[in-house]
Parts: C-alpha cells; structure tokens; sequence
C-alpha cells in the first residue's frame, strides 16, 4: 500500500494552496479540499501560541501513543471532522472522565478551538490537524480507541465525487481495527442518500453491530450545531447510525 505522508505543523502553517497540499500528501481520494484560504495573523498567532498545549504533531509516519499526551489517562475518544468545535467542547464537558482527541484539516478553526478550551480550562481535549486515514493506518494502535465520532462529514452529494466520502471501506477497516471490544462508532448526517451508503458500507462490516438501543453506549449527548440547524432549516431528517464492535 501506498504510504502517504503526514504533513508537521510547520509544514501545514504554511503549506496553504490545494497545489501544495497534494504535493505534500500526493494525490489520493480525500475527503475534503482545502477551502480555508490562507491564516489571519490572528488565527495564525493563536494556532502557534496553544498548539504546545493542546496540539499533537503527527510529523513521522509512526505509532502514537495517545494518553502520555494527558495528565490523566482515560478511555480515548476520536472527534473526527470537529470544525468549529462546538460538539467537541460539549463532550468534554458531558464526560469528564473520557480523554477526546479531535482530527481536523481545516487549520483556522483550530486555533479558535484551542482558545476556547484554554479560556474554559478544559483539559481533557488533544487536537491533530491530519487526514485521518493516513493517520488512522499508521499512527493509532490497535484495539486503542472506545469511540470514534464523525458528525455530518461531507455528503459529497454528486455521484462524481463519492469517491472522496469519508464512509468507505479504507476507512472503516481502520476504524474496525483500531477500536476496542464494545467500541462505538457513532456516524450522523442529514443528507439521507449518503446515510443509505453508510448503511450499506457497513453491512460488509459484520464486526461492527447496530445499536439501537438508549441510553447511549458513551453516555453522552449529541448537542445541536450549525450543520443540524441547517439541516433542519432545509427540511432534512436528521440520522444517527450508532455501531458496536
């Protein structure tokens, strides 16, 4: 298999055009562009003073090891696509005693996002900026993560692009992978044709069960965001797809 790189945060401070990107990473079928344009001085001020705190670099195609980057270790969480943050920051608070780490590409927000969580003193948050299949194949341990989360990724609604959905096999044989026993995956969308493709994706996963049941497997709460609302707005149905291993 083809390796991709991990690109260090040096390299993504500055590494700002789609061109570069690919360079970086090479070509292959990301789920996502690069949308952000290039950083104001204040994000880029607030990116560079908390990432020591709250960032982990992913600059080696190597194994991390997740908890020593917590004062306190605890069942790990993966926040995959955390955007503004808002969801993110509402978990930490429902469960204290869960450690969260947040994977994002879109490098703005995540200086914002890590302001926040040093304003609210929240400590049990750790934020990568990576792709995350290149990550999930080379850097989380097996049988290493009790959730993972991915809360209304790009639908990718034309058929041209479904190659670039997050929801397929190379990313779903990572996930199974690196999940404990009784690990949840917990997918949501409000774009229904693609909620049928996860479905469907998933049927080939015998491993990974529906759980249809309440309370949540996590205990926790899905809090409203902006993709929800708008969602709602446009007269969507809102879908959870939650799966034990």
């Amino acid at each position: 298999m083809h390796q991709l790189p991990l690109l260090s945060k040096i390299q993504l401070l500055h590494a700002v055009t789609e061109t570069e990107i690919e360079t970086a990473y090479g070509r292959s079928n990301r789920s996502f562009v690069i949308r952000e344009g290039r950083f104001t001085p204040a994000q880029r001020k607030a990116f560079e003073q908390y990432w020591p705190a709250y960032g982990i670099d992913t600059d080696e195609l190597q194994a991390l090891d997740l908890q020593q980057y917590f004062s306190v270790q605890q069942p790990l969480v993966l926040d995959i696509g955390f955007g503004a943050g808002d969801s993110l920051l509402s978990l930490a608070k429902q469960r204290p005693d869960l450690n969260f780490v947040g994977v994002e590409v879109y490098r703005p927000g995540i200086g914002a996002v890590m302001q926040r969580l040093h304003q609210q003193e929240i400590n049990n948050v750790r934020l990568i900026n990576a792709d995350v299949v290149p990550l999930l194949e080379n850097c989380i341990a097996s049988a290493s993560i009790t959730g993972v989360l991915v809360w209304f990724p790009d639908p990718w609604p034309k058929k041209r692009h479904h190659k670039r959905r997050l929801i397929r096999p190379n990313f779903l044989d990572q996930v199974q992978r690196i999940l404990q026993p009784e690990g949840v995956l917990h997918l949501a969308s409000d774009w229904q044709p693609y909620v049928v493709d996860m479905q469907e994706q998933l049927a080939a996963y015998p491993e990974l069960k529906p759980f249809t049941s309440a309370p949540h497997p996590l205990a926790i709460s899905r809090p409203d965001t902006r993709f929800q609302q708008r969602g709602l707005r446009l007269g969507h149905e809102l879908s959870d797809l939650i799966y034990l291993r």
